[in-house]
């Protein structure tokens, strides 16, 4: 069961928009929850609960140490080259002590009285065994001075009141787990299986932040990435799939159905993954390839709309075009954007020849003359189809004594203003003749006599 839970107790970092963007984005990328969303805002009553429990049994207790005084400490530490944790101070407060300081009405946080002997273990599902020793934690806040839950406290309530099993979560957690390990225990109750998983990189090894481009899920749909793509890429961050029959190397397009009958939490590795920009292009443009028309032209569409390139209300011929267009672009696509970008020209007029595929395909000054005699003859091919047109280009070819592919080159240049595109005949039928004919004179006329 997939328990959805927003975490919003931090005010500054818990805006409601923020909320809808992950919203939004789960449900993007086709992950449905089960119940939910819990908001923890609103259990605060509960997280107050639970703490009262805590401190009425001894295991918890009210600091009263301002944020002033603690800065004060830890810069004290660190100038003297000390590791820095709460000293206890308000612990070792008499019970009258602390009943003196609430009555003048001083603020205090609540803090977890972490035993000053021993140790806690536990078995991470994917690091294993982990120990740490109590007196290398401290007494962590449970409640602040506002009366406000910290992350600890009202993760803890939730999974108890949840019935939660098991917590999957990125190994900067790691530490996190023995002091909730140890509120566990306070309370009773039995702890649910961790999995730490490993975090995120940069192409440089570094944090996976904004400086290495878009992080969030809207940002790679805006830029044209395939829900399915960007899912089954970040499921592939850390765990690999199982290889297949016989031993074969192990599928990396998977589907979800897929992906959940092969997920086990023992093939997560422990080593960071690194967050490949070139990987998630290839896998996009992997189910970019296969995406069915209907799912792929409004897409596509939409895309076009955005660059001016497309507008409501089109004629069938233009919608024909746009349609044979799409389809041929399909194959070669690494995203959306690339069907207004490098497939401009099979969308508009108005686009610009590569001068360098100008200067490298452009060089015989008689192609002036071969692309005009082209066009030509193009212009009363019956049927203006992949065939036809390859047999009636080679056929001039035959007859100026030339090879096929210097009018080939030249007239890809003529038709897409690049060196590179699709086969040069799909992309004379998809443009149609009318558009051909008139790029071919157009082209013949710019460039004659390069």
């Amino acid at each position: 069961m997939f328990i959805l839970r927003i975490e919003d107790t931090d005010v500054d970092r818990s805006r409601p928009e923020l909320v809808t963007a992950i919203l939004e984005s789960l449900e993007w990328l086709g992950l449905k929850w089960d119940e939910g969303p819990y908001r923890q805002s609103e259990r605060l009553d509960r997280y107050r609960e639970m703490a009262a429990e805590l401190e009425r049994h001894g295991h918890a207790y009210p600091c009263f140490c301002a944020a002033e005084e603690l800065q004060a400490r830890r810069a004290r530490a660190e100038a003297e080259r000390r590791a820095w944790k709460y000293d206890g101070a308000c612990r070792k407060l008499s019970g009258s002590e602390r009943q003196r300081r609430r009555a003048e009405g001083r603020p205090g946080a609540l803090r977890f009285r972490v035993p000053e002997t021993g140790e806690t273990s536990f078995d991470d599902c994917v690091f294993g065994r982990v120990t740490v020793e109590h007196r290398d934690l401290e007494d962590f806040v449970l409640l602040r001075s506002d009366g406000n839950p910290t992350y600890h406290l009202g993760v803890v309530a939730d999974d108890l009141d949840m019935r939660v099993t098991h917590v999957i979560r990125g190994a900067d957690h790691l530490s996190n787990t023995p002091k909730q390990i140890l509120m566990y225990q306070a309370l009773g109750a039995t702890a649910p299986a961790f999995a730490h998983l490993p975090l995120i990189l940069g192409p440089d090894r570094q944090r996976l932040s904004k400086r290495h481009g878009a992080t969030s899920v809207g940002a790679y749909r805006d830029q044209g990435v395939l829900p399915e793509a960007l899912l089954n890429f970040l499921a592939l961050l850390g765990w690999t799939p199982p290889k297949g029959p016989g031993g074969d190397e192990a599928k990396e397009i998977l589907p979800l159905e897929e992906m959940v009958r092969a997920f086990t939490l023992e093939a997560v590795s422990k080593s960071n993954a690194v967050f490949d920009l070139d990987k998630l292009a290839w896998m996009n443009s992997e189910y970019l390839r296969h995406l069915p028309a209907e799912r792929l032209l409004p897409l596509v569409e939409a895309e076009l709309k955005s660059a001016g390139l497309w507008r409501d209300g089109a004629s069938p011929d233009e919608r024909r075009r746009f349609e044979a267009c799409a389809r041929l672009l399909q194959s070669r696509a690494r995203g959306f954007k690339d069907f207004s970008a490098s497939g401009r020209a099979f969308f508009t007029d108005d686009f610009d020849y590569d001068p360098e595929a100008v200067k490298k395909f452009w060089k015989d000054p008689a192609l002036t003359e071969y692309l005009e005699a082209l066009a030509e003859r193009l212009a009363c091919v019956e049927a203006f189809d992949s065939q036809d047109t390859e047999k009636c280009l080679r056929a001039l070819a035959e007859e100026r004594g030339v090879k096929a592919g210097l009018l080939i080159n030249a007239a890809r240049v003529a038709l897409t203003g690049q060196a590179v595109a699709p086969g040069l005949f799909e992309v004379m039928a998809a443009l149609g003749r009318d558009r051909v004919v008139a790029r071919l004179r157009r082209a013949a006329a710019k460039f004659g006599g390069k």
